[in-house]
């Protein structure tokens, strides 16, 4: 009996593990949510957009990986249950980036 609250507790540690931000979906963003802007605002927003994309991305594999230790060696997923899971950031910037790029598809940009 013991031994199935222990595997159910393990279960729900890891679980509750942030996500690495290769394993988030982005966000549906419609690109007419950026289609009154000029390709060279397109640019600047993409590379704006990017750099966000990869500051986000860098504060969520740290929470994965303190979770990972966090469930390792405490059985809690410390990151997680103190905030510090980005997965709706990056999943928002993930569908950004994508809206953006595709606009500067469908205007034609270089």
């Amino acid at each position: 009996m013991k031994i199935r609250y222990v595997l159910l507790a393990s279960t729900l540690a890891v679980a509750s593990c942030a996500k690495r931000p290769d394993a988030i979906v982005p966000v549906d963003i419609p690109m007419a949510a950026y289609s009154n802007q000029s390709c060279e605002g397109l640019a600047q927003e993409l590379l704006k957009e990017q750099a966000n994309l990869a500051a986000v991305s860098k504060q969520q594999n740290q929470a994965a990986t303190g979770d990972a230790v966090g469930v390792f060696l405490v059985g809690v997923p410390m990151s997680s249950t103190f905030g510090g899971d980005k997965e709706g950031q990056v999943a928002v910037s993930k569908g950004k980036v994508n809206a953006i790029e595709s606009s500067i598809k469908s205007k034609g940009c270089k």
